[in-house]
C-alpha cells in the first residue's frame, strides 16, 4: 500500500518538559462556530474519540480507503486523555502524544512527526476528560499547536469516570461544565468543543446543549444514548433527540450525531434523519475501518473487497490486517513494508505449497522460549500505536476467532511491538480465509440466510448486517430485553447511572493517560482474563 513519507526535519531545541510543546507553525487566527467548521473542510465523517483505540495508526487506516481528496472530509479525534495527568506528567505526554520527534522522546527534532502532522493527520481534535479548569487549560495548551480543536468529554458512562468525577458524571454539575468550556473559550488559542449524551427528556437535552454552547463550545457532538446505556444495557441510540436539537437550536450551530451507525449505508440515513452536519462512528469504525468509504462498484472489487451471490460484501479481514501492519511499519517503526504475495482469490491457480506453509506457521505458534517471552513482555511499547495493536485485532477479528481458535490463541500471545508475532497472526488469518473462500465456492448456501425466515430484534439486525466471517462487519449486541431473557442483564428498579448493571461489574483499570477510560487497556485485560477469551464488550467511547 502506498503511504506518504513523514516530512524530513531540521534540528531544533527541546522545550522544558513541563512547558507546552513549542509551536510548529505560526499562530493562527481563531475562528469560531460554523466559520471554524468550514475552515477545516466541513468534514462529514468523524472518527470518534476512543480510549486506547483512536490513535494515530488507526486513524491512518481509516483514511487509507479514501482518495486524498476524500480524506480531507474526515475529521479524527485523538483517544481521550486525562487532563490532570497530561498536564502534570511529562512521561504521559511522551507515551501518548507524538506531534514531533522531540515530543516522542526521539532527540531534538521539532518538525511534524505523527499526531497532527499537517501532511496526513488533519483535521484532528484532541479530547480530554477533566473536572478542573486549570488542568483542562494547561493540558490543552500542550496540544494546541498540533491540532484544530480541543474537546471536552462529557459522555464517558463507565464506573471509573464516576469515581474520577468526569465524563457523563459531570452532567449534573452545569456550573463546572460551563467553567471548563468557558475557560478554554476565553484563553486557548484554538476552539473548544464538547461531546455529551442525551438527557432524560428532549427538553432537558436542549437546555443542556444551550448551556454548553453558551459557555463557548464551537461544535457539539450528541451521542443518542443516555448515561445508563452501556454494556448489555446499551440498546439503541435515539436519533430523534438529535433532530430535536437541530430543529430548536440556531442554524449556525454545528452538530455531530453519534450512535447506531453500523455500516456505510447508515451514515447518510443518520445525517438525513438527524439533520446533523456530520456523523461520528466509534464501535462501527473499530469493527470496520472502511465504514466511511463507499464500496467499490460491482466488478471492481479487486482482491481486498469481497461480494457474495446476494450482492452483499465488505473488505476482507486479511486485507484490513495487511493494511494495518503496513501502516505500523511505514510510519511508526519507519521500516520497509514486507513484500507480500497478492491476497488469494478462488480464481487463482492452486498453490501446492499451501499444506507446507500451514504446517510451518502452526509450528511457529509455540513462540520463543519462555525466558525470551518474559524479556519481550517487560519492554514498554515505544509508541501508543504499538501498545493497542492486540486490542484492535481482537475486535477486528471477532467474527472469526470464536471458530478459528488458533488465530485467537496466537493473538493472545502477542506483545506490543512484537511484529513477528503479528505477522504470524496474519499468516494464520490468510490461511483460514483461503479455506473459507474455497468452501464458499463449493457450498455457498452454508453462508447464506434464509430470505423467508422471520426474525426479530438483534437477530434481524444480524441478518441484515452480518457477512461471512472473513469480512469486516459490525458487532451486534443483544437488545436489553434479550439480554434479560438470556440472564446476562439483571433488571433493577431504578438505574440513574450511579450504579452499573450487574453484567458490567468487571474490574476496570485506568491507563496512564486516561484515568477514567471507558475500557481497560488490553494489557490490563491480560492480567485478569484467560488467553482464550476476547476483549470485553464495554463501550470504548462516551
Amino acid at each position: 500500500m502506498a503511504v506518504p513519507e513523514t516530512q524530513p526535519a531540521p534540528q531544533g531545541s527541546v522545550a522544558d518538559q513541563n512547558a507546552p510543546i513549542a509551536a510548529a507553525a505560526e499562530p493562527r487566527k481563531k475562528l469560531l462556530g460554523r466559520q471554524f467548521y468550514e475552515s477545516i473542510g466541513s468534514p462529514k465523517y468523524i472518527i470518534a474519540p476512543m480510549v486506547d483505540r483512536s490513535e494515530f495508526a488507526w486513524r491512518m487506516l481509516t483514511r487509507s480507503f479514501m482518495t486524498p481528496e476524500d480524506q480531507k472530509k474526515v475529521l479524527a479525534y485523538s483517544p481521550m486523555y486525562h487532563a490532570r495527568l497530561f498536564r502534570e506528567q511529562a512521561n504521559v505526554r511522551v507515551q501518548h502524544f507524538h506531534p514531533t520527534r522531540a515530543a516522542a522522546g526521539k532527540g531534538e527534532d521539532e518538525s511534524p512527526y505523527l499526531d497532527g502532522n499537517p501532511s496526513f493527520d488533519r483535521p484532528l481534535f484532541v479530547q480530554f476528560c477533566a473536572n478542573d479548569p486549570d488542568d483542562f487549560l494547561e493540558a490543552a495548551r500542550h496540544v494546541a499547536p498540533y491540532c484544530d480543536a480541543v474537546d471536552l468529554n462529557l459522555g464517558c458512562p463507565q464506573g471509573i469516570a464516576k469515581r474520577g468525577h468526569y465524563g457523563a458524571f459531570l452532567q449534573e454539575d452545569w456550573d463546572l461544565i460551563y467553567r471548563l468550556i468557558n475557560r478554554l473559550h476565553n484563553e486557548l488559542s484554538i476552539p473548544v468543543t464538547a461531546k455529551f449524551r442525551i438527557q432524560e427528556t428532549k427538553e432537558k437535552t436542549l437546555e443542556y446543549a444551550k448551556m454548553i454552547l453558551s459557555a463557548g463550545a464551537n461544535i457539539i457532538t450528541v451521542h443518542g444514548r443516555r448515561r445508563e446505556q452501556k454494556g448489555h444495557n446499551t440498546g439503541l441510540a435515539d436519533w430523534s433527540y438529535i433532530r430535536y436539537l437541530r430543529d430548536n437550536l440556531p442554524p449556525e450551530t454545528v452538530i455531530f450525531a453519534n450512535g447506531n451507525n453500523l455500516n456505510y449505508e447508515d451514515l447518510d440515513r443518520c445525517l438525513e434523519e438527524t439533520g446533523a452536519d456530520g456523523v461520528m462512528s466509534a464501535e462501527g469504525n473499530l469493527s470496520d475501518p472502511s465504514i466511511f468509504s463507499k464500496p467499490p462498484p460491482v466488478g471492481s472489487e479487486g482482491r481486498e473487497y469481497w461480494r457474495g451471490r446476494d450482492g452483499k460484501g465488505g473488505y476482507r479481514i486479511d486485507a484490513m490486517l495487511r493494511r494495518y501492519l503496513d501502516i505500523i511499519y511505514k510510519y511508526v517503526l519507519e521500516q520497509p513494508v514486507p513484500e507480500r504475495k497478492p491476497l488469494w482469490l478462488p480464481s487463482d491457480a492452486v498453490e501446492e505449497e499451501f499444506e507446507q506453509t500451514t504446517e510451518t506457521t502452526e509450528e511457529a505458534e509455540d513462540g520463543p522460549p519462555k525466558k525470551k517471552q518474559k524479556r519481550e513482555k517487560s519492554k514498554r511499547a515505544a509508541s501508543p500505536s504499538l501498545g493497542v495493536m492486540q486490542g484492535h485485532l481482537f475486535q477486528l477479528l471477532r467474527p472469526m476467532v470464536s471458530v478459528h481458535t488458533n488465530v485467537r490463541d496466537a493473538l493472545a500471545r502477542s506483545r506490543p511491538g512484537d511484529m513477528p508475532a503479528f505477522e504470524n497472526v496474519l499468516a494464520l488469518v490468510e490461511q483460514a480465509i483461503k479455506k473459507g473462500l474455497k468452501e464458499y465456492e463449493q457450498f455457498p448456501e452454508r453462508f447464506e440466510k434464509d430470505p423467508n425466515q422471520e426474525l426479530t430484534g438483534s437477530k434481524a439486525t444480524i441478518a441484515e448486517y452480518g457477512r461471512p466471517w472473513w469480512i469486516c462487519q459490525p458487532h451486534i449486541r443483544p437488545l436489553p430485553e434479550e439480554a434479560v431473557e438470556l440472564g446476562a442483564l439483571t433488571v433493577k428498579k431504578k438505574n440513574d447511572g450511579n450504579e452499573k448493571p450487574k453484567a458490567d461489574e468487571s474490574s476496570e483499570k485506568a491507563t496512564p493517560a486516561a484515568e477514567g477510560s471507558a475500557t481497560p487497556s488490553k494489557s490490563d485485560v491480560d492480567a485478569t482474563t484467560p488467553a482464550t477469551t476476547t476483549t470485553p464488550d464495554n463501550l470504548v467511547s462516551g
